[in-house]
């Protein structure tokens, strides 16, 4: 919140405040974007290729590149292609061919294959973020702008975004890919996230040799412990540990994560236990894993005037399917094509001769398309979940169940969505 003196000061009618020591002002602009991570990156390349402007407003002072893997399916990589990204990512990752999962308990293994047919890479998150960002014209990220508020202008109803600067900018469109902890789903009323019962780390291991592994992702349950691995290349995989049940531990620093990591290990075999003691300590990411509910995707509203929201912000889902980021790729092709559609680049940059009701109706057709494709997303990812944290074979089966009634066999269908064309 400002300090008080800065909110009386902001109260005064003005465009331009300035004083001896102070200058506020309002800046008028077309499309606004909130976040300058992967969805929102993805969103402002999007509509450059379709030749309308943005402005990307990022709170870090450089582009965020914390993370560590991405497992890309083939609905992302279609995405990336259309995004003019995906050639250069694949220079530095590896095909995957297989997925596979074990379920061990009381001694006993159950192994679950299946054949991947489609492209499956893991990139690196900084490869993916800088080949985003190096994508979009110079000027359009504006690092350092820390959103405090947002408010709805009394006389054209378009959203005024207010900066901890002081200043602030009137938009014309306010897309929101602001993550997990967003304002702007909060300015859209949006219900709070919910939490699984557990976090995840996750973190790269280089072997200077060689990992010898097959080019497959491999999950192993084993007790309260779900663990897996994606190669990257011949000597680096990216890897994630879940403990169901473990979520009192915040990670102070990195090595107190790396000896958390060691103490969920411990019980694995020998050669997961190696892959986690000698990891870069530095690439590890303690993460407590949120959901929004899948009644909130089908019944939410993701639309307040000119307001939406995109990626995480929108969808935020647990890490069973690899899907968060394909779906925030998917996100940012589906919202530019439906804004091209009425918010062309004959309306300049500022979008002076575009109606509020174009715009209205772009979004909408935008939200009505993602809606249905996120609910099985989140609703799979959910049920998914929820059968790996239980302890109950009872409800393991029941879980399995509804996923088998739902989405038959092939589980893995969810991939081979096509989210077209820009």
């Amino acid at each position: 919140m400002l300090p008080i003196g800065l909110q009386i000061l902001k109260q005064l009618p003005k465009q331009n405040f300035r004083s001896e020591n102070l200058s506020f002002e309002m800046e008028e602009i077309g499309i606004v974007i909130v976040g300058g991570g992967i969805a929102g990156l993805a969103t402002s390349i999007a509509l450059h290729r379709k030749g309308i402007k943005s402005v990307v407003l990022e709170r870090a002072e450089k582009v965020r590149s914390e993370g560590a893997g991405i497992g890309t399916l083939s609905n992302g990589w279609r995405a990336l292609d259309q995004l003019g990204v995906g050639d250069r990512l694949r220079l530095n990752s590896s095909l995957i061919h297989k997925a596979r999962t074990m379920l061990i308990e009381n001694g006993k293994k159950r192994e679950f294959v299946s054949n991947i047919v489609d492209e499956a890479r893991c990139i690196k998150r900084n490869d993916l973020v800088e080949a985003l960002s190096d994508a979009l014209p110079k000027g359009t990220i504006r690092f350092g702008s820390h959103i405090v508020s947002i408010e709805q202008d009394k006389t054209t109803l378009f959203p005024v975004v207010h900066l901890a600067n002081g200043n602030s900018i009137k938009a014309k469109v306010l897309i929101g890919c602001d993550g997990a902890n967003s304002i702007v789903s909060d300015y859209l009323q949006l219900n709070p996230k919910k939490a699984f019962a557990c976090r995840a780390v996750r973190g790269f291991t280089k072997y200077p040799n060689g990992h010898g592994f097959p080019q497959e992702v491999l999950r192993i349950k084993q007790g309260n412990v779900l663990i897996g691995r994606l190669p990257l290349t011949d000597n680096q995989v990216f890897w994630f540990l879940v403990h169901m049940q473990d979520n009192n531990h915040n990670g102070k620093d990195q090595e107190s994560i790396a000896n958390l990591c060691r103490k969920w290990a411990d019980d694995l075999s020998e050669d997961w236990k190696e892959m986690v003691k000698i990891c870069n300590v530095e690439s590890l990411t303690l993460t407590h894993l949120r959901y929004r509910a899948p009644s909130e995707i089908m019944l939410g509203k993701f639309r307040r005037g000119t307001v939406t929201v995109a990626g995480d912000a929108m969808h935020v889902m647990g890490p069973f399917l690899a899907q968060g980021g394909s779906a925030a790729l998917e996100d940012a092709v589906v919202l530019a094509r439906c804004l091209a559609r009425k918010v062309g680049p004959d309306h300049g940059d500022l979008l002076k001769d575009c109606s509020m009701k174009n715009i209205e109706e772009a979004i909408d057709e935008y939200v009505d398309e993602r809606r249905m494709r996120l609910l099985g997303l989140s609703v799979q990812t959910y049920l998914t979940g929820r059968s790996l944290q239980t302890s109950s074979k009872v409800l393991r089966l029941m879980f399995i169940a509804l996923l088998l009634l739902l989405f038959g066999r092939d589980q893995i269908r969810h991939t081979r969505y096509d989210c077209g064309r820009l």
